[in-house]
């Protein structure tokens, strides 16, 4: 099984515009359908994929790119925070490779993630 240790956990900090150049990533048939910065860059989910680039070292310049295909989801649950001090919702992917953990600060729409997950899924 290969070692995920370092991708284990993510966390979304607010809705942003898609990227221009996940285009090149993007195979035939696939779309962008919404995206989410990170603390240094961007996840994407596409309708095929969730991939998430994230910039290496001190100047960024450097980028490691994740591509989890749907297909390799097993399960997935899902939790909004919406206590007075429940600020953040997670998500939580069991996937053939390991378990992955998305955490998500307050004003992302987890049901909204859990929705895209469960079409591309099921």
């Amino acid at each position: 099984m290969p070692e995920t240790s370092s991708i284990l956990a993510w966390t979304f900090i607010d809705e942003c515009p898609i990227p221009g150049d996940v285009n090149d990533l993007l195979v035939e048939g696939e779309t962008a359908v919404a995206a989410y910065k990170t603390f240094r860059d961007t996840a994407i989910f596409t309708s095929k994929r969730l991939i998430v680039r994230d910039a290496q070292g001190l100047s960024g310049k450097k980028v490691e790119v994740y591509s989890l295909p749907y297909s390799s989801i097993m399960m997935w649950s899902s939790e909004n925070g919406r206590g007075l001090l429940d600020f953040t919702s997670e998500m939580e992917l069991w996937t053939r490779v390991g378990h992955i953990k998305v955490n998500l600060h307050k004003g992302i729409d987890v049901r909204r993630l859990d929705k895209l997950i469960s079409e591309a899924v099921l």
